[in-house]
């Protein structure tokens, strides 16, 4: 039996994190979303028409997958960002380093972004954003750069620390990636493997740093790198279970559900076709497993991956529904907080 409502009490969930091609569903994607490994949906730009389209998109999902599925985006801010018009344009992570302002000012402003941010998306349907980013901006690296807090350990844990709280208080549970860090090396893990040859010292000392503070102070979930970290283990760190078994889960003693990266992107094809792919991420240590921009990948998965019934897991994956789903979209942006938030927002170029 499984349960078709958004905060549902555990019964069980998918292993297997899907995409959709439009601003509506397909008969083919209906079937998809009911089939018992499906456990998710990411939504992109694509997806996004307006706010209203975009939540009953979300209701449709629901409806079709009649059972618990967590619905995501990555919407980060700056440059990554997936829906626009009604939603507030949230500025780059990396641009807070920059202002000219005490420390304890910049923390009330993340903190402050980081509910907005929440408050607009859960009241629109969506339960998670894969976010916040904790690499650190090494200034080498093609895909993080601005998307990362700053180029000190210490000032990462704090700033998304601040973030992480004003998520939690919309309601939405935090993601943070990409562990063990992405941010030391050139390649972009959509499109090459990228290889960082960093000792696990100097790894410890800098990247898994924030990981190990950031999980103290209340982190929900973590998204792993298809990075190789050669000096240290063979393997991309979401196939590791080095990495995500004995770091992760025996010395950072980190509790909560593990999201895969996309397993499409060039990082990951090394570990094999796509059930190899999906079979040895979730071996290593993954929850739920993302599967985008290849449909007949996720045909093939859906065909061919074994069920199977984890109530761990399954009660993991259902932890990342909002705590609060009651608040419109309209109600939202006629709040006088909202207000003040986006008026703070507006200002920020001019102190920057």
């Amino acid at each position: 039996m499984m349960m078709g409502i958004r905060n549902g009490i555990y019964m069980t969930i998918g292993c297997l994190m899907l995409d959709i091609q439009g601003t509506s569903l397909s008969e083919e994607e209906m079937e998809m979303l009911a089939h018992p490994l499906t456990g998710g949906i990411i939504l992109f730009s694509r997806n996004f028409h307006h706010q209203q389209q975009l939540e009953s998109l979300c209701s449709s999902i629901r409806k079709a997958a009649n059972k618990s599925i967590i619905i995501a985006v990555d919407h980060e801010g700056g440059r990554v960002q997936r829906f626009h018009e009604e939603f507030t344009a949230i500025p780059a992570m990396g641009s807070f380093q920059h202002l000219k302002l005490p420390e304890s000012d910049i923390l009330e402003k993340l903190s402050a972004i980081g509910w907005l941010m929440a408050a607009e998306l859960i009241s629109s349907g969506i339960d998670i954003s894969f976010a916040p980013v904790l690499d650190v901006d090494a200034k080498i690296s093609k895909v993080i750069g601005d998307r990362g807090f700053a180029d000190k350990p210490e000032t990462i844990i704090s700033y998304s620390t601040a973030f992480i709280q004003g998520m939690n208080r919309a309601g939405m549970s935090a993601t943070g990636k990409h562990f063990p860090g992405h941010g030391s090396t050139v390649e972009d893990s959509h499109f090459d493997m990228p290889i960082d040859e960093r000792s696990l010292e100097q790894i410890r000392n800098h990247d898994l740093s924030i990981f190990k503070a950031v999980c103290k102070q209340g982190l929900s979930a973590v998204m792993p790198a298809h990075v190789i970290y050669s000096n240290v283990d063979p393997l991309p760190a979401c196939f590791s279970p080095y990495w995500l078994q004995t770091v992760l889960r025996d010395e950072l003693k980190f509790s909560g559900p593990v999201f895969s990266d996309d397993l499409s992107m060039a990082g990951a094809k090394t570990m094999g076709d796509i059930k190899s792919r999906a079979q040895q991420a979730l071996s290593a240590g993954c929850d739920l497993v993302l599967c985008c921009n290849d449909r007949n990948a996720a045909i093939e998965l859906l065909d061919n991956l074994p069920q199977q019934q984890n109530k761990d897991k399954a009660v993991r994956i259902q932890s990342m529904m909002p705590k609060a789903t009651d608040l419109s979209f309209n109600d939202l942006t006629s709040s006088t907080v909202w207000v003040e938030t986006n008026q703070m927002i507006n200002e920020l170029e001019q102190i920057a």
